[in-house]
């Protein structure tokens, strides 16, 4: 069974995610390549135009004056189109994840083989090392936030990717990484710099403050309460929203109440728990999700 809300957006996501030659079937043969290696696969098997298509990925090492330390920032590329202003999404790890394993659900695989048949416009992700605190300032001067709202644009410029001035054109996270996908988006507005769309999956938001303390991500209740999603509902800005969660996922409480009250464009839920199995279900949504925004 599929909750959530809008029903217009469950049948605009449900063409989709089963269309004959949509994204889902790609995200299939993504996987069979993903799991086989560099080995031979069989088009037969998995379909002639997902065969071997995999993204360009490159990583490398940035000082981060926001976080007081060397980061990875990873690129995330589709294969065979100009880079150059190519707009990108960030892409937001969970807890105690890094920027190396933020392409959860084979995202990258997915948007890869959508670019490449045409079924998405090309765009690429970046991901950063954010940390274990949800992607904000713990009060210890680590403050991940600030890095992606000002230190990624000049990384990004510098590489000659994204908008003008190298804005990311949306947001993209996975649990921890989901909340702060919410709360960068909420910032971007507050700067006068609203993003095209935030895509979260299995977004880490919790009903009460007994279970997110202990997380030991932030200081005290009351700043979880001016950066929690759910609490700040009327800062969050225009930015069309992409929720989609597990029924069995540990946030679903969270998640069923959001969909409930913030109404986003997308929100999904659907059978699974918060794991890669789960999200390898999601990913073709949310890249066509995320593909109607490319600016």
């Amino acid at each position: 069974m599929v909750e959530g809300y809008p029903a217009a957006a469950w049948r605009i996501s449900r063409r989709s995610l089963f269309a004959t030659t949509g994204l889902l079937g790609l995200a299939g043969a993504c996987a069979a390549v993903s799991a086989g290696g560099n080995a031979a696969v069989d088009p037969a098997e998995i379909g002639q135009t997902a065969a071997g298509i995999t993204p360009v990925v490159r990583v490398e090492r940035v000082y981060s004056a926001a976080r007081r330390r060397d980061v990875d920032l990873v690129t995330i590329l589709p294969p065979g189109v100009p880079t150059e202003n190519l707009p990108v999404s960030l892409l937001l790890h969970g807890l105690h994840g890094t920027a190396r394993t933020a392409a959860v659900g084979n995202i990258g695989d997915v948007l890869a083989a959508g670019v490449a048949t045409r079924l998405s416009p090309a765009f690429g992700f970046v991901a950063l090392d954010g940390g274990d605190n949800y992607w904000h300032d713990h009060g210890t001067g680590d403050d991940p936030m600030s890095m992606l709202l000002n230190e990624v644009p000049g990384w990004l410029a510098q590489r000659r990717l994204g908008a003008p001035g190298g804005l990311p054109f949306a947001c993209t996270g996975t649990s921890m990484g989901g909340f702060g996908a919410l709360v960068y988006s909420r910032r971007r507005f507050e700067q006068g710099r609203p993003l095209n769309a935030v895509a979260t999956m299995s977004p880490g938001l919790l009903t009460s403050w007994t279970e997110m303390a202990k997380r030991n991500a932030f200081i005290d209740a009351d700043q979880w309460a001016a950066l929690d999603p759910l609490r700040n509902l009327d800062k969050a800005g225009p930015a069309p929203v992409g929720v989609w969660c597990g029924d069995r996922d540990r946030f679903i409480d969270g998640c069923r109440r959001y969909i409930a009250t913030a109404r986003p464009e997308v929100g999904l839920v659907t059978p699974g728990t918060h794991a890669d199995e789960y999200w390898r279900t999601v990913t073709p949504d949310v890249v066509r999700f995320l593909s109607r925004y490319v600016g």
